[in-house]
């Protein structure tokens, strides 16, 4: 036993000397090390560190610190994280390793939302935009609406004034409706109608916008087009990041009407008096005492300052941000009665309840205080400013003793003392969804979102006589109270299926349901004679008057929209491409035989790169694509299928057969009434080249608008249309056409570390034309001009919609023979003088009169663009933002027909006598025809603007991380800094928003120029 035992031993003595070798050469080694961002250099947590070509790995901990055991000499480490390059590293027995990671611009650039999901960028077969964080940021816009104009081709971003707060008329791809022409605003989710100046700039991450039938998932109200808003949220295994960013700045007008001064004014008048045969009113114009320039007097520089604070971070499961914001914006006009207000605060948390289940929640809060003037149109302040006689004192409140300027027009600055009014809108809004991965491929996504809003508003108007006959004396005190509820909230519940099968075919299969319900409700009420004649006591409870000028009303509404959607996406080896989406939309606003509609579309790609033969250097990616679909719109008036009683009648009751005032039915019914129809049809080319520098977008479009929806069908008087407050009814009778191109090309290249530049320009071809208007008379008027005058604008087949119609003219009348030889303007006013307007007999019956109306300019452009580039050296970085707008004219509604209110410097080229002018007609008080609206008042409204230009510095982080600061920027922004544009008005881009009356300048308040300081802090 004892030799066997020895022998044993011998032989596992010889086996041990023979693998000792092995031994020595596997011998392995650890190493740790640190992972960074390149740019902040914050630590990455949750970074995954693999040995190349092994499962084994580990991630970085809350710090970015790892460990890695038993690695050998020559393994490459991989570093990769999403959104991020990812690095790879040989180990030659290094202790320590410390990385750096580079954001990865085009994987974050690669998922695009498509309308409950998203897709691979690539795989994107419909025509769609995106406007980044970068972009946003770099921007800063007061209203986030700003943010799209010239950033993306197809989308008109028109503010209605530059008034604080002042909102965003948006349009996609044209004007296809009548009725209401904005898109649908998608919030993290749900559908968002708080207005977008009620959003923080610095809270969006990105906008997404849905252009063609991609939107045909939203079925009855996506045809307008939709905008998809992300805000930003915290990432899990972030470190927290606290960051504040703020601004403020200096505001000026950017414009000011070129108007006579003073004694311009008075040689004006005194011809203009003598040309009517009456005494001048200016004896000596060399000694006029006073010479007000009122402009001066009503425009002020105003402060703008905006602060955003917040904290955004996570862990392995649970990421969170929190912010807060506070923009506070003076009007250029009477900063102290007209300002805005914002105060917004956010949360958002997203939870990992498991590795199936997610549970996620925003909510946003925000409270805006407005207080403004009277901005456009007659009676404004502007107005009065540029009607009012520049010699008179600014300290004549009371006009009684000065010369004679009409019933409306008032000392500006007057009017600025006696307006009191503030509105207060609290809005909370969010959205609270859970995913669960309940089965292999398969994800249920359930999700609420909900607006609640409360406004309240409060207006006085002071006791006060502006003079004899003025419309605006008001002999006793008043103060009107409002306050409005709305409530909306959204539910959605759907299923995503996605496969891979035989790793060709790729499947994403996504059914859903949606709930949709809004309600809400407002009371007014009224009372004159307030306590003290004050806005202190300008409450109902303070007022003591009585009789019928004490009012009061109040309104509610409901509105329930029941969906269904399914869309099917289809790839085969990302080369062929295919989606297809149907809606069904149940909603309240229609009558049971109408109340179901059908939205289907389909698009397609195709990945040319992606074949075997095509083998480039130049080409990265070249896709042909195109989609059709129909889409909705349901955007109008309440119950119009039913006959309401909102009609007034007088009835005789009673024994005595008294006459008593009651109601009686409104517009009649139609019954048969249904959603618009957009039929959207789109080809597209995205090709990316030279090494993903260069990527270039091109879009034909074909939009037909059916069903449009028209008021006001002629009907029989037999069924009492012709009582107060009734009305014919509203059928779909209308169709429109919106057709053209869009391209757009971009460029970014990265030359080192410290130079790097990246630009974009984009540009849309616009042809709109109305088609059908059946409602008797072919077409629909809209807007006004002046007072008393027909309306000037029309909805018309063959035209563009909302086209100006009026008389066209062709010079000046130089001598009374040619006055004799031309048909009669009596019509118009008065018989023509030398010096008069000819207007042109088109009809050639001999005489000027309606009949003579005619085309006289399109408010749409034709042609936009934008063109755009940042440049970053070293620390600095340097930005600028342009907007350009071709082919649309606007009418100069702002000036005031009275025979001594001041008047437009291009006046002094009027018509002295023969031979003087042929364009500007004679000054004269009597009666002409020269106000009649013409193309006189038409103007091209083309424009260039310098939207912004940035220039920021970064200090190093040598000099900062002392004060545990991981970036300080500070920067320099002028916004609005020049327009170039032949228009005299104060903006050629301001608008209503009207379909039917957009492009006329009621005295638009000018947008600002903007001087602005701003730091950008994260620690």
């Amino acid at each position: 036993m004892k030799s066997n035992h020895q022998q044993m031993n011998k032989i596992l003595l010889l086996f041990l000397m023979f693998l000792s070798p092995f031994v020595i050469v596997a011998q392995t080694f650890s190493v740790s090390g640190n992972v960074k961002e390149a740019k902040t250099k914050m630590p990455m947590p949750g970074v995954n560190v693999l040995i190349k070509n092994t499962n084994k790995g580990v991630v970085t901990d809350f710090d970015g610190n790892f460990t890695l055991e038993k690695i050998n000499k020559g393994d490459i480490l991989v570093f990769s994280y999403i959104g991020f390059e990812t690095q790879e590293i040989s180990f030659t027995n290094q202790s320590t390793i410390n990385v750096s990671l580079k954001p990865d611009s085009e994987a974050l650039e690669e998922i695009v939302l498509v309308g409950y999901g998203q897709q691979v960028k690539k795989q994107v077969t419909g025509s769609v935009s995106t406007i980044s964080e970068t972009t946003i940021d770099d921007l800063e816009p007061t209203n986030v609406a700003q943010a799209l104009q010239g950033t993306t081709s197809g989308v008109n971003v028109a503010m209605n004034g530059g008034a604080p707060g002042s909102t965003a008329n948006i349009r996609i791809r044209g004007v296809s409706t009548n009725g209401e022409s904005k898109p649908l605003i998608i919030l993290d989710g749900f559908q968002y109608e708080g207005g977008l100046n009620t959003i923080s700039p610095s809270d969006i991450e990105s906008f997404t916008v849905l252009k063609d039938a991609q939107a045909a998932i939203y079925g009855t109200i996506g045809a307008n087009g939709v905008i998809l808003i992300t805000t930003k949220k915290g990432r899990k295994n972030q470190k927290v990041q606290v960051s504040y960013e703020g601004y403020t700045g200096i505001q000026e007008t950017t414009r000011k009407l070129s108007l006579l001064n003073a004694k311009e004014y008075t040689l004006y008048l005194n011809e203009a008096y003598a040309s009517a045969g009456q005494d001048t009113p200016f004896s000596n114009i060399n000694n006029l005492g006073i010479e007000t320039d009122w402009q001066d007097e009503v425009f002020d520089q105003a402060i703008i300052r905006s602060h955003n604070f917040s904290v955004r971070g996570g862990e392995e499961k649970v990421s969170y941000s929190l912010s807060a914001s506070n923009f506070y914006q003076e009007g250029i006009v009477a900063p102290d009665k007209a300002n805005f207000e914002r105060n917004t605060a956010n949360l958002a948390l997203d939870v990992d309840v498991s590795e199936k289940i997610n549970l996620s929640t925003k909510l946003f809060y925000s409270s805006a205080d407005a207080k403004d003037i009277n901005s456009f149109a007659l009676g404004s302040v502007l107005f009065n400013a540029n009607n009012i006689a520049p010699i008179i004192d600014t300290s004549q409140d009371n006009l009684d003793g000065t010369i004679d300027l009409g019933n409306e027009v008032v000392n500006p600055l007057t009017q600025i003392r006696n307006t009191y009014n503030s509105s207060l809108t609290d809005r909370l809004s969010g959205t609270v969804q859970a995913s669960i991965d309940y089965a292999k491929n398969l994800n249920l996504q359930g999700r609420v979102g909900f607006n609640s809003t409360n406004t309240r508003h409060r207006d006085f108007t002071p006791e006060f006589n502006y003079g004899a006959g003025k419309i605006y004396t008001t002999p006793i005190s008043s103060v009107t109270l409002g306050k409005i509820n709305d409530y909306d909230y959204t539910f959605d519940l759907f299923n995503t299926y996605e496969n891979t099968f035989g790793e060709n075919h790729s499947i994403t299969f996504l059914l859903g349901t949606t709930v949709y319900q809004t309600k809400g409700e407002g009371l007014y009420g009224s009372r004159n004679d307030v306590n003290a004649n004050s806005w202190q006591f300008a409450d109902l409870s303070s007022a003591y008057g009585v009789g019928e000028d004490q009012t009061n009303s109040s309104y509610s509404y409901l509105l329930r929209r029941l969906s269904y959607f399914g869309r099917l996406q289809y790839s085969y080896k990302d080369k062929y491409l295919l989606s297809a989406m149907m809606r069904r939309d149940s909603s309240t606003k229609f009558a049971p035989n109408n109340k179901v509609a059908y939205f289907p579309s389909v698009t397609a790609g195709y990945v040319i790169t992606e074949e075997e033969y095509f083998k480039s250097d130049f080409f990265n990616l070249i896709k042909l694509r195109g989609s059709y679909g129909v889409l909705g719109n349901d955007q109008i008036d309440d119950f119009l299928y039913l006959s309401l009683l909102n009609g007034e009648a007088t009835y005789v009751l009673g024994p005595d057969q008294a006459l008593v005032n009651g109601n009686a039915l409104g517009a009649l019914a139609n019954p048969d009434l249904q959603w618009e129809e957009a039929k959207k049809l789109d080809v597209g080319l995205d090709i990316d080249f030279l090494d993903n520098k260069f990527s270039f977008v091109g879009d034909y479009f074909h939009n037909r608008r059916d069903n449009l929806l028209i008021p006001d069908i002629p009907v029989s008087g037999i069924y009492g249309t012709g009582a107060p407050g009734a009305g014919s009814p509203t059928i779909n009778a209308g169709e429109v056409v919106n057709k053209g191109w869009e391209f757009a090309l971009n460029y970014k290249q990265k030359f080192s570390d410290d130079f790097s530049i990246s630009a974009g320009y984009n540009i849309s071809f616009l042809d709109n034309e109305v088609t059908k208007v059946d409602n008797g008379t072919g077409y629909i008027e809209g807007g006004n001009f002046g007072v008393g005058q027909p309306a000037p604008s029309r909805m018309e087949v063959g035209f563009p919609m909302g086209y100006f119609y009026g008389y066209q003219t062709n010079g000046v009348f130089q001598t009374q023979d040619e006055v004799n030889a031309h048909p009669s303007q009596l019509v118009l006013g008065a018989d023509a003088q030398p010096g008069d307007i000819r207007y042109v007999d088109l009809n050639e019956d001999g005489v000027i009169d309606e009949n003579d109306r005619t085309n006289l300019g399109d408010p749409i452009p034709e042609v936009t663009m934008g063109l755009n580039f940042k440049i970053n050296y070293k620390n600095f970085d340097l930005s600028a933002f342009s907007f350009a707008s071709f082919g649309q004219e606007m009418v100069r509604n702002y000036e005031r027909n009275q025979p001594n209110v001041n008047r437009l410097s291009y006046r002094l080229d009027r018509w002295t006598g023969p031979g003087t002018s042929n364009t500007v007609p004679r000054a004269t008080i009597a009666s002409t025809s020269n106000n009649a609206f013409s193309d006189f008042f038409v103007e091209d409204a083309s424009f260039l603007r310098i939207q912004a230009i940035t220039l920021g510095y970064t200090i190093p982080k040598s000099l900062t991380e002392k004060a545990f600061i991981n970036k300080f920027r500070v920067y320099g922004k002028v916004d609005n800094v020049y327009t170039f544009t032949e228009y005299m008005g104060y903006d050629p881009t301001a608008s209503t928003g009207d379909p039917i009356g957009q492009g006329i300048d009621y005295g638009f308040y000018p947008l600002p120029r903007t001087y602005s300081l701003g730091v950008n802090l994260q620690f």
